[in-house]
């Protein structure tokens, strides 16, 4: 017998004196310090901290005042002392704040000892544009018209700030992308903006403070447009112009002076238009810059544009204009000094080391006229070659032109980006005879979401599929979840989506991104209710409808209801969810018995599940369409009814759960033997039967066990692809076969999630067998190497393995559930995560037969935590006997109940 140790030990231990709480990370509309939120009367989130365990708050106060007020005696709204330990998403109550203006904002909080915390340091924040009728600005356009593949337009205009200035705000949307320069100087630090929205129904425009670029006297801006999503090549057959042929600017900059007055520039027929440097742009191409063709200091107030053309002023629409609830697409990780690489070709390449999304810069220097290539691969092929097959038609190059200045020129593009590890370089003879790797570092792109979870463990191999995971979420979450960064393809499937949400909720704060994305999932949605494979959707009407792509609009907010608690999202999206659900009841056929049962249209099912290399003797694990449809359609009826019971909408509760009944019966009528059998022997029919409850729960062990003989038919391997593998290992621990599940984590050889990495990976593949064992590669014609889905085992890792969940009862951590499930084969598992209440962790290690387990619960939080011990007599409180509550024990756990504090254990045999 092992002796089990777990000590408890921490901040904040018994009798010591309460400390004053503290409180940061003021949080707006989930933003820190956000510009342009776009409600009069926005929900406010703060964090406290206290060295004392056990903190609660019992009370709060609020005070918001405009910006140029005093907090302490101009305040707009005080709350005055509220009753209450709400912390997160807590409603603004004032008086509706104005379109356009600037706030500030603090708060403190009250104890449970009645002890009052300081005030909080001041949060900001700015109000957007409200109402179509706060545009003044006038849509404009290059003069003449121009279509795609034309060189970048310019657009500027010379203007007077008559006094001095205390603040001014640009607010800027675009027909394409758009970057912004006022006197020469970029507006924002953010990237392909406008971002991506089912435009003709929802188009974002940014705020800025651009204060610190203005100046009293003579100013210019200027800004560059480029085709984007809006007008250039999407999917597939050359498809473009999907939302418009036409490349357009709308811009208003509110300027305030000291005195209190106002003055606006806006877009209008006063502004000038004509080309500059970059003469071609595309998402799938890349980019061409001529630095020959520059105009230095076009965006200055003393440039002299008297050979630019007039603009066009258009009649576009404003009714739709939205603004940013999510973060913008941001630079973040750099590389420098790849490895230099001649090929057997004799071609020269540059390995980075990851594969990454966003661009290359290069600094040249060099005679005008002379060109430098790059183009992007993710691989290098068998024999070490460039490989760009798996590509398809996307040319993810850029081409530079120097202009000869003398001095070095740096390049990099701007309205385009690559997925990639390897670039090749290419061009004039003179320009790449002699190549400085220190000339070129890759720099990463994505929507600039916290970061919040990590996971490590005392598996090298675990933790690389960690940073696979990862760097999979980085690359894809380029302000619409895409499936992959680098062919022409980089769409918002909604299946990936819906299998990886949870996921990603733990690595990064996604609550805005989904929330910004789930609100194009609505409005693509057909009239019928039917959800498209894609969103933004592309693709067409006859696209949708699939199951496990369009249960995203269940599945996804949800997720994000559990990971942070926000309510309001939930009821967003419940028409959308309601609308899904009464399409597949539609879509269904009924029996004598009202059993609707959904066998019919189109379905992607179990996508790129295993299919052996030589499948003589059958073994492909092919699971039926309609067997899996019927199970989504069950879960999305399920979580209409969770939605509905916490929207407190009765009616709803009690029409879909007499529904989802229905489901179930017509599931086993269908597809259920009398003895339990399912009609697919898979993997992953048996995973979605018992993860949606499919079952009687007098068949549920058999089923699981029946599960657990067909992993180990293939040798304790997979089978299972995009909708069963999310499943897998939660419904083997479930179930009681934590063994089977940890088999299959850490199993090594093809299909596994460590093959890729045992190959080679730095990001999660499309296929399990993306590169075979020979070196050789799966299928061209799609095999992307940076394809998250089947990251979607990270939530298990964390969950599970480490141990950190949060209950269903208390979401968005309020209250953790902490449960570790270990294995032999680990000596080290640990899952941190920053919650809306701020750091929570979960983490075990095991030596000599012994192991400890360190917990952290965050202030105003509680937590379960289930201890792996056979009775509270064996466990041990930094020596003492253990003095916090015991809810109970069973299954070789002791569940106690804990506040907020960092914790570690001791039991003993």
């Amino acid at each position: 017998m092992r002796t089990l140790l777990l000590t408890l030990a921490g901040a904040g231990l018994t009798g010591l004196v309460a400390a004053q709480s503290t409180v940061s990370q003021l949080r707006v509309e989930n933003l820190t310090n956000p510009l342009g939120i776009g409600t009069p009367q926005p929900r406010l989130s703060w964090q406290l901290t206290s060295p004392t365990r056990n903190t609660k708050q019992t009370a709060y106060e609020i005070r918001v005042s405009p910006a140029e007020a005093s907090l302490a005696k101009g305040a707009a709204w005080q709350s005055g002392r509220v009753a209450s330990d709400s912390s997160v998403h807590v409603g603004y109550k004032g008086a509706p704040l104005t379109s356009g203006g600037r706030y500030q904002w603090q708060v403190r909080v009250w104890d449970q000892t009645g002890k009052p915390s300081a005030w909080s340091g001041p949060g900001t924040f700015q109000v957007g544009l409200l109402s179509p009728a706060d545009w003044t600005a006038r849509w404009i356009g290059p003069n003449p018209a121009d279509t795609a593949g034309q060189p970048s337009p310019l657009l500027r205009k010379a203007f007077t700030a008559k006094k001095a200035i205390r603040s001014a705000t640009a607010f800027i949307t675009a027909h394409g992308m758009y970057e912004a320069q006022i006197n020469g100087q970029r507006v924002g630090n953010a990237y392909l903006t406008p971002g991506w929205t089912s435009y003709n129904k929802r188009l974002q425009y940014q705020t800025y403070d651009v204060t610190n670029l203005l100046r009293s006297g003579q100013n210019a801006v200027g800004v560059m447009l480029g085709s984007g999503w809006y007008r250039g090549n999407l999917a597939w057959s050359n498809a473009r112009n999907h939302y418009g042929s036409d490349i357009a600017l709308l811009f208003q900059l509110l300027i305030t002076y000291t005195d209190g007055s106002t003055d606006t520039v806006i877009s209008d027929g006063s502004w000038q238009s004509s080309t500059g440097a970059v003469r071609h742009s595309e998402v799938y191409h890349g980019e061409l810059v001529d630095a020959r063709m520059d105009k230095p200091n076009w965006a200055t107030a003393g440039y002299s544009a008297s050979d630019w053309h007039p603009v066009v002023v258009a009649d576009y629409p404003k009714n739709h204009l939205v603004t940013t609830v999510n973060e913008p697409v941001r630079k973040h990780e750099t590389f420098t000094m790849p490895k230099l690489i001649r090929t057997p070709k004799g071609e020269q390449v540059l390995d980075f080391g990851q594969n990454l999304v966003g661009w290359v810069m290069l600094r040249a220097t060099g005679k005008a006229g002379s060109q430098v290539r790059l183009t992007h691969a993710e691989v290098l092929d068998k024999a070490g070659n460039f490989y760009t097959e798996n590509l398809r038609a996307a040319k993810c190059e850029n081409t530079y032109v120097l202009g000869g200045t003398g001095q070095p020129e740096l390049f990099e593009p701007h309205f385009t980006w690559q997925g990639f590890r390897y670039v090749r370089v290419e061009g004039d003879a003179q320009s790449i005879a002699t190549i400085d790797p220190a000339s070129f570092t890759a720099v990463s792109l994505y929507s600039d979401m916290t970061p919040t979870g990590t996971f490590t463990s005392s598996n090298a191999l675990l933790n690389q599929l960690q940073h696979n995971i990862q760097w999979g979420q980085r690359g894809n979450f380029l302000d619409v979840p895409t499936d992959c960064p680098q062919r022409d393809e980089r769409l918002g499937w909604t299946g990936d989506a819906q299998a990886f949400s949870r996921t990603a909720a733990f690595n990064f704060g996604v609550n805005a991104f989904f929330s910004k994305w789930l609100r194009d999932v609505a409005a693509d949605q057909l009239p019928n209710g039917s959800v498209p494979f894609v969103v933004p959707n592309v693709l067409g009407a006859g696209a949708s409808g699939s199951a496990g792509w369009a249960d995203v609009a269940t599945i996804t907010p949800w997720d994000m209801y559990l990971a942070y608690g926000d309510r309001q999202l939930l009821a967003t999206q419940y028409p959308s969810m309601k609308a899904w659900v009464d399409y597949m009841t539609k879509q269904s056929k009924t029996d004598e018995n009202g059993r609707p049962l959904w066998n019919s249209g189109f379905h992607f099912g179990d996508w790129l599940f295993y299919r052996p290399f030589d499948d003589n003797d059958g073994r492909s694990a092919v699971t039926d369409k309609y067997l899996i449809a019927q199970c989504f359609f069950a879960h999305s009826t399920q979580l209409l009814v969770k939605t509905a019971q916490v929207l407190g909408k009765t009616d709803d509760v009690k029409t879909y759960q007499a529904l989802l009944d229905r489901v179930k019966a017509a599931f086993r009528q269908e597809y259920v033997t009398p003895s339990g059998r399912l009609l697919s022997n898979t993997q992953t029919a048996h995973v979605l039967a018992l993860q949606f409850d499919m079952l009687p729960e007098s068949q549920r062990a058999a089923t699981a066990q029946r599960l657990v003989d067909n992993i180990k038919s293939y040798g304790n391997h997979l089978t299972t692809g995009f909708l069963g593998t999310p499943y897998l290992c939660h419904v083997l621990s479930r179930f009681g076969h934590d063994s089977v599940a940890y088999d299959l984590l850490l199993q090594e050889t093809y299909p596994s999630w460590l093959y890729p990495v045992k190959m080679g990976a730095t990001t999660i593949w499309e296929r399990w067998d993306g590169i075979k064992p020979d070196s050789t590669f799966q299928t061209p014609g799609m095999n992307s190497y940076n394809h998250y889905a089947y990251g979607a085992i990270g939530d298990w890792m964390y969950r599970v393995a480490a141990g950190l969940d949060t209950d269903e009862q208390q979401v968005g951590y309020r209250q953790l559930r902490i449960r570790p499930h270990l294995d032999p084969r680990l000596t080290q598992a640990e899952a941190t995560l920053q919650t809306p209440y701020g750091q929570a962790k979960s983490g075990w290690t095991t030596t000599n037969g012994n192991v400890v387990m360190n917990v952290e619960v965050p202030a105003n939080t509680t937590a379960l935590v289930s201890i792996p011990a056979k009775s509270a007599a064996q466990i041990r409180e930094n020596g003492q006997a253990l003095s916090v509550p015991v809810r109970n024990t069973a299954a070789g756990y002791v569940t106690v109940e804990v506040g907020s504090g960092t914790y570690r254990f001791d039991v003993s045999k």
